[in-house]
C-alpha cells in the first residue's frame, strides 16, 4: 500500500440548507511530512467529536482506485485528493482485501484497521449534493479507519507495509454488508459481534441485531 496523498484540514463554518454548520470534512493535500498522533494528524481536526475522530478513527483512509468510479458517477464534479475527507489517499488495497485488525507500519508509525467509514450528512455538504451519503454507502466504496498504535512521521510516497493479518478474516467490506443488511449471514454476524479488534459500538450494534433476529 502506497501513500499517494496526505490531506488535513481544520473545522470551518459553512452554510447548508440555510443553516451554519461546522465541519472538518474539507481536507487539502500537503507536501510536507506530518506527525501522525494517537487522535489525528498534526494540522487536522474534527468538528463533532461525538461521532468523528477519537482513537478508533484517528486516520481516515480512502483508496485512490475509487476515484475513477466517482469520476464516472459525478462527471461534473472536479475531484482532487482529500475530497472524501480522507487523511490518507492510498493505492494497493481495497475494503474487501483488508481484515478488521490488520496491522500496518509506515516508517515508525504503527497502525491497525478498525472499521469502515459510515458517512454522515456532511459528506453531502462537501459535494453539494444531498444524495451523496446514499450514493456513497450504496457504492460500498467506504474507505476505512486506522487506529494509531505508535506515533511518528509520514509523507507522500511512503509505503505502508502489512505487518500482520487478523486471523478472524472479517473484512472491512463484510462489516459494511452487515450494516446495510443486504444479505443475512447469521454466522458472520455472530463472529463480528465477538471481534475484539472491532470498536465496542459496532459489536454492541451487531449484538442488538442478533437479539432482534432471535426475537428477544
Amino acid at each position: 500500500m502506497k501513500l499517494v496523498s496526505v490531506n488535513v484540514g481544520l473545522p470551518r463554518e459553512v452554510t447548508w440548507k440555510g443553516k451554519t454548520v461546522t465541519t472538518g470534512i474539507f481536507k487539502e493535500p500537503i507536501n510536507d511530512r506530518v506527525i501522525v498522533r494517537s487522535l489525528n494528524l498534526d494540522g487536522d481536526g474534527q468538528a463533532d467529536l461525538t461521532v468523528h475522530g477519537g482513537s478508533e478513527k484517528a486516520v481516515y483512509v480512502y483508496p485512490l482506485e475509487h476515484y475513477d468510479f466517482w469520476r464516472s458517477e459525478l462527471p461534473d464534479t472536479e475531484l482532487t485528493m482529500g475530497n472524501f475527507g480522507e487523511n490518507f489517499t492510498v493505492t494497493g488495497f481495497k475494503e474487501e482485501e483488508l481484515n478488521i485488525g490488520d496491522r500496518f507500519q509506515i516508517g515508525a508509525v504503527k497502525l491497525m484497521v478498525t472499521q469502515p467509514r459510515m458517512p454522515c450528512y456532511k459528506l453531502g455538504i462537501r459535494f453539494g449534493r444531498p444524495d451523496m451519503v446514499k450514493r456513497f454507502l450504496a457504492s460500498r466504496r467506504t474507505g476505512f479507519y486506522f487506529s494509531v498504535l505508535q506515533e511518528g512521521e509520514v509523507g507522500v510516497g511512503d509505503t505502508l507495509e502489512l505487518v500482520s493479518r487478523d486471523a478472524n478474516n472479517i473484512t472491512v467490506a463484510d462489516i459494511t454488508q452487515l450494516y446495510t443488511r443486504e444479505k443475512t449471514d447469521a454466522e458472520l454476524l455472530h463472529r463480528a459481534a465477538q471481534l475484539e479488534s472491532l470498536p465496542a459500538s459496532w459489536r454492541d450494534y451487531f449484538q442488538e441485531q442478533i437479539r432482534r433476529q432471535d426475537g428477544r
